[in-house]
Order: C-alpha cells, then structure tokens, then sequence
C-alpha cells in the first residue's frame, strides 16, 4: 500500500515472499542444470524488490543488473528482450537505456508476472549470456505461472 497525499490510497499489486522464493529456488534450478551461477530477482508491479538471491559465484555486477531488468519490466509493462529493436540506433527509444538514473535494460532476462492481466510482479535475472538469463528467467515465469493457475 502506498500513500498518495492525504487521504489518498492507492493499492500496489504484488506476490507474496513465499511465492516470490518459489520462483527464485524454480529459476536457480535451471541455472544449476546450465552450470551458470545467476543472480534472481522477483520485484512488486512498481518494480520494487520482493526477493533476490546471488547464487555462489555469481557475478557482482548481476546483482544491480538483476534487479533493473526487474524493474524495466515493471516500469515499461513488458519483458526487456522487446526493447532491444526500438532502441537501436536510429529508432524512436534510442537511448532510452540512459533514462531513468541508468536502470533501464533494454536486453533479455526481465519479465513481467501476470495474473488475470494484470501485472502482479516482475523476474530478472542476470549472469550468463542474454539466451541463458532469459532461459532462466522464463522458468521462473512458468513457476509463477503454476503457482497462480
């Protein structure tokens, strides 16, 4: 629940850290089976976080750039693999990466979790080549999916 000036509430949806462990401990299974050590993030609708976990030799800069990819795909309402095209040179979001203090991602491994269409929370998840993040990102995206069905 967030405060919107007095008397104002406006009601943020989100997962449960229950379920959010769930996705991760999913996702990190699927890291384990590539043998990549990845960093997981689960954040709420607006992107902020609910969980993250820095599996055992892990990259230090996946931490940071886990938890964006969850935010950009908060933030724009889609995963970050759907940016790459618009912002390239020459397209209408070029640049669009350098908005937002840095934090927006505009490659794979950030979805948005859904129930009933609506986005509920977002995964990110950084630490191997774009393919294998987004690979293991979208384990976790079926897990929730399981979870919430």
């Amino acid at each position: 629940m967030v405060l919107y000036g007095v008397g104002r509430i406006r009601m943020v949806d989100t997962i449960s850290l229950e379920t959010a462990k769930e996705v991760i401990d999913a996702a990190e299974q699927r890291a384990e089976e590539i043998d990549n050590p990845m960093v997981i993030t689960v954040a709420n609708s607006e992107g902020n976080l609910i969980a993250q976990h820095r599996m055992d030799d892990a990259w230090l800069a996946s931490v940071d750039i886990s938890r964006n990819k969850a935010f950009t795909a908060a933030s724009l309402d889609m995963p970050t693999h759907e940016l790459a095209e618009p912002s390239k040179p020459g397209e209408s979001l070029y640049g669009l990466q350098n908005t937002n203090q840095g934090r927006i991602v505009i490659f794979g491994g950030g979805y948005p979790l859904m129930r009933d269409g609506e986005i509920v929370g977002t995964i990110g998840v950084s630490g191997g080549a774009v393919e294998q993040d987004m690979d293991v990102a979208e384990v976790g995206v079926d897990k929730f999916d399981e979870l919430s069905s």
